[in-house]
């Protein structure tokens, strides 16, 4: 004899996660969304004056310098790294993770210090430039040592999507192309590197959108001549009080990170079709 179970929605279990969303991010966000239109008067003076304002316009164009800069510089370095993780055995493979991973377990305070120490005056790596003669070259302070200590707390965030898609791409697609005639630089770049872009897109997306609204060592190793978009909203809230201007600041910054979200969601499937394409046609020439 069977009997007939009840069976409840499973929605209602979402309700609780989403009121503490709507609680510590949606609220605050409509907040400052609307204080931004509506000081003085409901007007779009805040965001017209972002595109006026000399000084925003420079902080803007020295942040998306300095992100790309980070998102280059992460990139040239997290591949390879994510490539020899997939080709060495894997105790090695173990030593090299937990290497990206030491980042993630020291505290960011720490990690901002030692780069003061390192980079300061007088430090090692003014040092080590002294002794080759450069005695002018001064990195504390400057967007060249944040960009610095940027990379390499930027760098897991780089290297982990890259390894995920590295060591699932079929490595006998690459001994195909080489069997069809194929030198090991066409053979990566029309095989190896199309079935990798989806990885690196959203290890650069991932890196550049949160270099945007980076915080931390830009205050600590940075300056307030140099400073960057997070330095100018804690500025103009803290400082000037205007939070009407530093709302329409975030807001861009937002939205900007979101249009480059939804464009790495469509350049990813497109990248992925690609893939798929590049290695159904090695396949078929085996």
């Amino acid at each position: 004899m069977s009997s007939n179970k009840i069976r409840w929605p499973s929605w209602p279990l979402l309700v609780p996660a989403l009121a503490l969303l709507a609680g510590i991010l949606l609220v605050p966000l409509a907040d400052t969304l609307i204080r931004s239109v509506s000081t003085p008067g409901w007007t779009l003076s805040n965001y017209s004056n972002l595109f006026t304002d000399g000084v925003t316009l420079t902080v803007l164009w020295r942040t998306a310098v300095t992100a790309a800069t980070v998102t280059a510089a992460a990139l040239l370095i997290g591949y390879p790294y994510a490539y020899l993780m997939t080709r060495v055995s894997p105790r090695a493979r173990g030593i090299l993770l937990v290497i990206v991973l030491i980042p993630f377990w020291t505290s960011v305070m720490a990690r901002n210090f030692a780069w003061i120490i390192i980079l300061q005056d007088g430090g090692p790596v003014q040092s080590l430039f002294e002794f080759f003669g450069a005695d002018d070259v001064v990195f504390y302070g400057t967007t060249v040592g944040v960009t610095i200590a940027m990379t390499q707390v930027m760098l897991p965030f780089m290297v982990l999507p890259l390894f995920s898609t590295l060591g699932a791409i079929d490595r006998r697609l690459l001994l195909a192309a080489r069997g069809l005639g194929s030198s090991p630089t066409a053979a990566f770049w029309k095989v190896y590197w199309p079935l990798s872009r989806s990885g690196v897109m959203a290890g650069v997306i991932l890196v550049f959108t949160l270099s945007l609204g980076f915080y931390v060592t830009p205050a600590l190793l940075g300056s307030p001549q140099e400073s960057l978009v997070a330095q100018l909203l804690a500025q103009r809230t803290t400082l000037l009080l205007d939070f009407a201007a530093a709302g329409a600041l975030g807001i861009l910054v937002l939205v900007v990170t979101l249009v480059l979200v939804a464009w790495a969601n469509r350049m990813g499937g497109t990248m992925s079709a690609i893939g798929v394409v590049a290695a159904g046609r090695t396949e078929g020439r085996r």
